[in-house]
């Protein structure tokens, strides 16, 4: 290897650290889950958590991300040993964070690194956790107001709309019965769970054996297994494999039909309000027309951090919180971005039975 293939490997292995903390610091799972190979590993012995490829990677840090209040990684640059298209090196960390649950501190800890070259570029093929020095004292700071990171008057914070990241933040449980009494007070059944575990269960209750059943292209069905469970467990008639089996260019009135009254619909929502309303978007619109009253009945299972005042700030954690999330997601995955060219809003279940809204108390999904 001739020096300056030495030097521009080492250019390249810092700016995959650099994204490393940059994707951690824009809480963008996506993009930080591809820079590992597809069997690439992330360890935190400390934490304790592992993680073993992209999916895994990317699941284990939206679980991580949803507790924090706030969160500020520095990384600074460490060795790296090159041997051919493979690599070793260490990076030095210092962290100041603070969770939902009041957990804060201050840390410096190392990545023990390991890369692979690959034809994307060098990645990581593990990066292993390990704190040096904990202090668990109260922080002295806080994450300052968006209004006055901005310049606004302080005295007007109160007048200012909530963040985007306050987006990502569980409601408290008198938050969610006040949604649930507000959604069965507009005709939706609405049922408070502890987590995606119990939503998994409830859904074997809710959906019986041998029904035909549209899963939504929702990241909170993908995390919490029901997706799976859905379309691949055999349990039910599950209308997405069959609609992904078809010749779009010869099948698209009957992937329309399919997709638009099956006998149940499964998903999530966008936002919910205070007042009880569900807003859906999408991008396409495919899965819109079973959710509004072409099926039958439907099910939507929604994270705690999903839970908005009013509609006003539901099309905000459209706009602000869930594209941005979604758009990295579609292009991880698709090479394409995403867009919001339909919503849905349901203020309103008129057929009563129909829709039951199954409220989580943790956060998962967009």
């Amino acid at each position: 290897m001739n020096d300056f293939q030495a030097i521009a490997d080492r250019v390249e292995i810092e700016a995959l650290r650099g994204e490393f903390t940059d994707a951690a610091m824009m809480r963008d799972r996506p993009r930080l889950a591809s820079l590992f190979t597809p069997d690439g590993a992330l360890r935190m012995p400390n934490i304790p958590a592992e993680q073993v490829g992209r999916e895994e990677i990317r699941a284990g840090g939206e679980r991580l991300q949803s507790q924090w209040d706030f969160f500020v990684q520095t990384t600074h640059p460490g060795t790296i040993l090159l041997d051919g298209d493979t690599a070793s090196g260490r990076a030095y960390i210092q962290e100041l964070a603070r969770t939902l649950d009041g957990r804060q501190g201050l840390n410096y800890a190392v990545y023990h690194d390991r890369y692979q070259r690959t034809t994307e570029g060098w990645k990581f093929a593990e990066r292993v956790y390990e704190v040096r020095y904990l202090d668990t004292s109260p922080l002295a700071g806080a994450a300052p107001h968006a209004a006055q990171s901005s310049g606004t008057n302080p005295a007007d914070v109160t007048a200012t709309p909530a963040p985007a990241t306050s987006f990502a933040c569980p409601a408290s449980a008198e938050r969610l019965e006040r949604v649930a009494a507000a959604l069965r007070a507009n005709g939706f059944a609405a049922e408070i769970l502890d987590d995606a575990t119990a939503a998994c269960a409830r859904i074997k209750d809710l959906v019986p054996e041998g029904a035909s059943v549209l899963t939504g292209a929702s990241e909170t069905l993908r995390l919490s297994g029901i997706d799976e469970d859905i379309n691949a467990g055999g349990r039910y008639d599950a209308i997405r494999p069959r609609v992904l089996a078809i010749d779009r260019a010869t099948g698209a009135d009957e992937i329309r039909r399919l997709v638009a009254s099956p006998e149940f619909v499964v998903n999530s929502v966008a936002a919910v309000t205070e007042t009880g309303s569900l807003v859906l978007a999408s991008g396409s619109g495919s899965q819109l027309p079973a959710n509004a009253g072409g099926a039958a009945h439907a099910v939507w299972i929604v994270g705690a951090q999903k839970v908005v005042p009013d509609l006003s700030t539901a099309l905000r954690r459209v706009e602000e919180h869930a594209l941005p999330l979604e758009n990295a997601r579609a292009q991880a995955v698709y090479g394409m971005p995403s867009a919001v060219n339909r919503l849905l809003i349901l203020n309103a279940e008129p057929r009563p039975g129909r829709g039951t809204v199954l409220l989580l108390q943790e956060a998962i999904g967009h």
